[in-house]
C-alpha cells in the first residue's frame, strides 16, 4: 500500500529502526511499539542511549571537517528522522548555500524530514533504499540540488549494517563510489562485534524484529568499504576517537559504543 505521493504507508504494527533511533535521541517522531522495542534493547545495554548520541556527534564532527575542505553538498543516505543536529543545520550555519538531499527507507523519516525540510531550497529528502544506489543517483542527480560533477560528500552514519551480506554491500558502496567526482569524501560508521560485551551482542538480535536487521562487522570488513579511496587520519576507529573535539571528549572506554567511523577522501581520477 502506498500514499498518493509514493511514500508507502506507515506499519504500526511493527517497530521501525529510524523510530526507535528517534527515541533514543530524544525525539517525538515514534510509537509505542517502537518504544517498547527501545525500552527492552535499553535495559539489556544502558550505554545505548550514549552510543547514539555518539554517532550524531561523530557525523557533526565529519561534516564540519569536510566543510572546512570546501565540500558544499552533501548526500545523506539512511538520514532518519529529523532530530537536533541535521546535517542541513550543522552544513548551512558554515555555509548557507550548502545543499543536502537525504535518503531513507523508512516512510515516518520521509513524512517528517519533508515537513522540517518545508520552505528550505537547499535541502530536500528521498524515499529509496540503500540497495538501490543507482535509483538514489538518479533522484539525487533528478532533483538538481547535487552536482555530481563536482566533489560530494556521501554520508553513511549507521546505515551500512542494515545492509546483510546477501545483499552485497561492497557493491552497493562501490557503485556511490564510482559516481563520485574526484576530491569528494566518503563517512561511514558502521556497529561492530569487536570489543564488545556479550549484552551488546545479545541487544543485536533484538533487531531482528524490525524491518532492518543489524550486521555486525569488523574494523577490516568496515575499512574495505572505503575501496581505494584515502582514509582519513586517525582512521577507522572507535568513534569517539575520530577528531574529537577535546581531548576531555574521550573517555577511557571508548570501545563502549560498539561502532566504528571514518571518513575517505577521492583522490583518484579514473584511468
Amino acid at each position: 500500500m502506498q500514499q498518493a505521493d509514493g511514500v508507502p504507508a506507515v506499519d504500526l504494527s511493527r517497530p521501525s529502526a529510524a523510530r526507535v533511533y528517534d527515541y533514543f535521541l530524544g525525539g517525538a517522531h515514534n510509537f509505542e511499539v517502537d518504544r517498547q522495542l527501545a525500552e527492552q534493547i535499553a535495559a539489556m545495554t544502558p550505554h545505548l542511549p550514549a552510543t547514539m548520541r555518539a554517532g550524531r556527534d561523530f557525523l557533526r564532527r565529519a561534516v564540519r571537517v569536510l566543510l572546512d575542505a570546501g565540500i558544499d553538498q552533501f548526500l545523506d543516505i539512511g538520514s532518519g528522522i529529523p532530530t537536533v543536529g541535521n546535517v542541513h543545520e550543522v552544513a548551512q550555519a558554515t555555509d548557507p548555500a550548502a545543499r543536502v538531499v537525504y535518503v531513507d527507507i523508512d516512510p515516518v523519516a520521509v513524512a517528517h524530514s519533508r515537513e522540517l525540510l518545508a520552505g528550505n531550497d537547499r535541502a530536500t529528502v528521498l524515499h529509496a533504499d540503500l540497495r538501490d544506489p543507482e535509483r538514489i543517483l538518479a533522484g539525487a542527480r533528478s532533483g538538481g540540488l547535487l552536482d555530481l560533477d563536482r566533489p560530494v560528500g556521501i554520508l553513511l552514519a549507521g546505515v551500512v549494517h542494515f545492509v546483510p551480506d546477501a545483499d552485497r554491500p561492497a557493491e552497493v558502496l562501490a557503485t556511490l563510489r564510482a559516481a563520485a567526482a574526484p576530491g569528494s569524501f566518503l563517512v561511514i560508521s558502521h556497529s561492530t562485534f569487536e570489543d564488545q560485551p556479550q549484552e551488546m551482542l545479545d541487544a543485536q538480535r533484538l533487531s531482528a524484529r524490525t524491518d532492518t536487521e543489524i550486521t555486525l562487522r569488523s574494523r577490516a570488513e568496515i575499512t574495505g568499504f572505503f575501496g581505494d579511496w584515502t582514509v582519513l587520519e586517525p582512521g577507522v576507529v572507535h568513534m569517539p576517537l575520530w577528531r574529537p573535539d577535546s581531548p576531555s571528549d574521550v573517555d577511557d572506554r571508548p570501545e563502549r559504543f560498539g561502532a566504528f567511523g571514518g571518513v575517505a577522501r577521492h583522490d583518484h581520477t579514473p584511468g
